[in-house]
């Protein structure tokens, strides 16, 4: 991670556990700056992800850990379909877009964690081959996860982005906070 987060945000686990979610937010969305649509969407590796689509797999992904936590239907659930969707924007889909709907679920995701008793609290994982029967998760592993989880795609966006132009995460984060480029 190329930036500072703050151990106890706000003073408290909550808080911190919070920021450092929103840190690995910031890393994906610093992937893209002052790409075009064609650039976010190219793949420039070997791999079939490009950062357009790992925009959306974050953004749906923490939706639905989201509604697992608040025991709400997903109003974005794939099916086994429609998942290769969660890697690629389609139709009239855009970056700006998808930036703007993860920002909503982001201030969902901090509102309902704010709003939980405590961070023992539980909601239960649905029943799929990769969880285990009648498993419990508490808030705190929800947000371990989502730092989890947006943290291994901000890598992946580290490398596509740097292979589309060799702008480093280094460079982004300086960019970002108003520094003169270096180069």
């Amino acid at each position: 991670m190329v930036t500072h987060v703050p151990a106890e945000a706000h003073g408290d686990e909550r808080g911190a556990l919070l920021s450092f979610v929103e840190a690995q937010r910031g890393a994906i969305r610093r992937s893209l700056i002052g790409l075009t649509e064609e650039q976010a969407a190219s793949r420039p590796s070997a791999s079939g992800l490009n950062l357009s689509g790992l925009l959306k797999h974050v953004a749906e992904t923490e939706l639905n850990w989201l509604r697992l936590a608040q025991q709400r239907p997903n109003e974005k659930a794939r099916t086994e379909e429609t998942w290769a969707d969660s890697f690629r924007l389609v139709g009239d889909e855009t970056v700006p877009q998808m930036l703007e709907f993860w920002a909503k679920v982001a201030a969902e995701t901090e509102e309902f964690v704010h709003s939980v008793e405590s961070m023992n609290d539980t909601f239960p994982l649905p029943e799929a081959p990769w969880f285990p029967k009648d498993e419990k998760c508490s808030m705190r592993w929800l947000l371990v996860h989502l730092v989890e989880e947006i943290a291994r795609h901000a890598g992946h966006a580290d490398i596509i982005r740097e292979s589309l132009d060799g702008r480093t995460a280094f460079e982004l984060v300086a960019q970002e906070a108003g520094y003169p480029s270096q180069s």
